[in-house]
């Protein structure tokens, strides 16, 4: 495969501290490469000088495209807004901590361009806390049950993605997309590289023990159905054994009396409450499932554009990219579905 234009999408959130080292990083790797290319910062309504930061690159240097959301909408959220003005016949993304250095992104390139769909980065040697190790291994054994694609860090957003990929990922209306999982479910040949991970240099992770649970949730519930077939089997399980229970307690009832029968009341309570607490899990489940349709069929952007900042290198380099990515790009203020 031939390389016309690589993109590089970067969501941004109050990583002010970083910000120049990185672009220093990015543009001295891009310009080593065979072909254009064009770093697309996106700003997800950091609280931070961020937003400036990124406006005063782009003025700067022809290289850098500025994309600024007009408030948070998340990482994944931040990463579709990159994606869709990415104009690049191959898609890089990245997160802007530096704990993946841009200078592993040629290696993912020529994983590209040996043919395959999505080359997803490893890291080797995570400079994480323990809690953060432990919950990536469970998540990933997870997606592997769930997806059936044997990718062994779905944490990591150094990856990158062919262009059909990409547009079939942007074609989607979910709500809560998870980006990698999505992209490797329409990839048919997938494959991991170890790449290298430092500590933060600067500024705190934005994941919080909360926000990596509801990550996780929202990549489970969005990448399958199995936790209400979980709850289904569950619920099969447990009917047999209340009838099994009832049986016991009607010939205990028998054999011992009625006076046994009246002091085993508390037990019956029990597993009635056992049973109450299943059935309300279910049904929060099975709203969940309800709400992200409701969501998906109101098709509400995904989030609001407030200004794009910038020009990349080369514009004609990946004419029919453009084409397609033109009216995502016209205008000051648009919304994105």
């Amino acid at each position: 495969m031939t390389l016309n234009l690589v993109s590089l999408v970067i969501p941004v959130y109050n990583e002010q501290d970083n910000l120049p080292e990185l672009v220093r990083r990015c543009l001295a790797m891009g310009r080593q490469l065979p072909c254009a290319f064009e770093v697309v910062l996106v700003n997800d309504g950091s609280r931070d000088d961020s937003a400036k930061i990124i406006e005063a690159t782009a003025a700067r240097e022809p290289e850098i495209v500025g994309v600024l959301l007009n408030r948070n909408y998340g990482q994944h959220a931040a990463v579709l807004a990159g994606l869709a003005e990415a104009r690049g016949d191959v898609v890089v993304t990245l997160d802007a901590d530096l704990q993946n250095p841009p200078e592993e992104i040629p290696r993912l390139l020529e994983g590209i361009a040996a043919g395959a769909d999505v080359v997803s980065g490893v890291r080797s040697r995570r400079k994480d806390t323990l809690f953060r190790r432990v919950a990536s291994r469970i998540m990933n054994g997870l997606m592997l049950r769930i997806t059936r694609v044997d990718v062994g860090d779905y944490g990591c957003m150094l990856r990158a993605y062919r262009r059909d990929i990409v547009d079939a990922v942007l074609a989607c209306g979910d709500r809560s997309a998870y980006v990698p999982a999505l992209a490797n479910s329409f990839a048919g040949n997938v494959r991991e590289m170890e790449v290298q991970h430092a500590e933060r240099q600067a500024g705190q992770s934005k994941y919080s023990v909360f926000k990596l649970l509801n990550l996780y949730f929202d990549l489970l519930v969005s990448a399958t159905t199995a936790p209400l077939r979980l709850m289904s089997m569950v619920g099969v399980a447990l009917a047999v054994a209340g009838l099994a229970f009832g049986v016991l307690l009607l010939v205990l009832r028998f054999y011992y009396g009625p006076d046994w029968a009246a002091q085993g009341v508390f037990t019956i309570f029990a597993v009635l409450f056992l049973f109450l607490g299943v059935q309300l899990i279910g049904m929060g489940l099975l709203g969940e499932y309800i709400g992200r349709i409701s969501r998906d069929v109101q098709a509400r952007p995904r989030y609001i554009v407030g200004a794009r900042v910038g020009s990349a290198v080369n514009a004609d380099a990946n004419a029919p990219a453009e084409s397609s990515r033109a009216p995502a790009r016209s205008g000051a203020r648009s919304a994105s579905a």
